[in-house]
């Protein structure tokens, strides 16, 4: 049986080879290859797998359907929206993800750019090295502000918990799937919560109903002082929309780490030229302890797999 990383979990080559070094003395085959998004690379190195790891590459139907052996697709990340998952359930192929590796990074990145945002760190750090001062650049408190989140998942609850230590009031659209905490966060409909928040913070899947959601219509339902984070996925906002907004002053700025695609961006993305946005490209997933969390939970999925006990199932 061969196992075959399509591209790198962003571990240490010591800490991967212990990892793989049990699988190997078992008789499993293993390869490792740096990310590519050719799709002809990606099945000229896939095409002999019983089981694919990826993180968040692309993984298309294309190369699914060039892989014969292929039983398990272990997917080193928390959403799988890109993954062609029909081609997948199409074979009876199985599917897990690494839910909850990324939790806190993702979490702690949201609460640095609401500060970031309230207390106008990137205005008063070009002013600042402009030789200027505080003037005219006073920002805000996070305490006593109202803070909406869509999607209160692992991430989104999280998010929730560290607000309300700041001293907010938390707000949510769930809409979703997503485990309900009523003594923490009071639910409200998605209107109700962009009229009423200083922020709002997305955490929610890519679907049907979430993909668009931000748009001209919803975002014209904030506040002139509010703003906008994004750390969930870039195809539930419409950029241009938000890049008008934010250039129009209906909001009053926003965070963005997802995009309609990874980077890197096109230089004329909208968002890299709105005012009052702090862009950043996909990294609200990534530190050296959620790499760390991640390669515990893609090979203990493997080792379950392996043992007939699947875990953390999408498929």
């Amino acid at each position: 049986m061969k196992i075959v990383l399509l591209e790198s979990l962003g571990i240490s080559q010591e800490l991967l080879d212990s990892y793989v070094k049990p699988l190997t003395e078992k008789g499993y085959e293993f390869a490792a290859y740096e990310r590519n998004d050719d799709v002809a690379v990606q099945i000229e190195e896939a095409k002999d797998a019983d089981i694919l790891i990826i993180a968040n590459m692309p993984l298309k139907a294309e190369v699914i359907n060039a892989c014969p052996n292929l039983k398990y697709i272990d997917v080193a990340f928390t959403g799988v929206d890109h993954v062609a998952l029909d081609a997948a359930k199409a074979r009876g192929i199985k599917v897990s993800n690494a839910s909850g590796y990324s939790t806190v990074a993702v979490a702690e990145l949201t609460i640095a750019m609401m500060l970031d945002l309230l207390r106008r760190v990137p205005q008063v750090d070009a002013a600042c090295r402009a030789g200027g001062t505080k003037a005219g650049l006073v920002g805000n408190e996070l305490e006593g502000k109202t803070v909406g989140l869509i999607g209160t998942g692992h991430i989104g609850h999280r998010v929730a918990e560290l607000v309300h230590a700041f001293g907010a009031k938390v707000i949510a659209y769930n809409g979703f799937s997503h485990k309900e905490d009523t003594e923490l966060i009071k639910y409200l409909p998605l209107k109700e919560l962009m009229v009423q928040s200083d922020i709002v913070s997305l955490h929610c899947p890519v679907t049907e109903q979430s993909k668009g959601m931000i748009n001209a219509e919803t975002l014209s339902y904030m506040k002139p002082t509010a703003f906008l984070i994004n750390e969930a996925r870039g195809p539930v906002v419409v950029s241009k929309d938000l890049a008008d907004a934010l250039n129009s002053g209906k909001i009053a700025g926003a965070g963005i780490d997802v995009f309609e695609k990874e980077p890197p961006l096109d230089t004329d993305h909208p968002l890299l030229h709105s005012k009052n946005t702090i862009v950043t490209p996909h990294v609200a997933f990534a530190t050296a302890e959620s790499m760390a969390k991640r390669a515990v939970i893609v090979f203990d999925n493997i080792d379950a797999y392996l043992a007939g006990n699947q875990k953390n199932i999408v498929l």
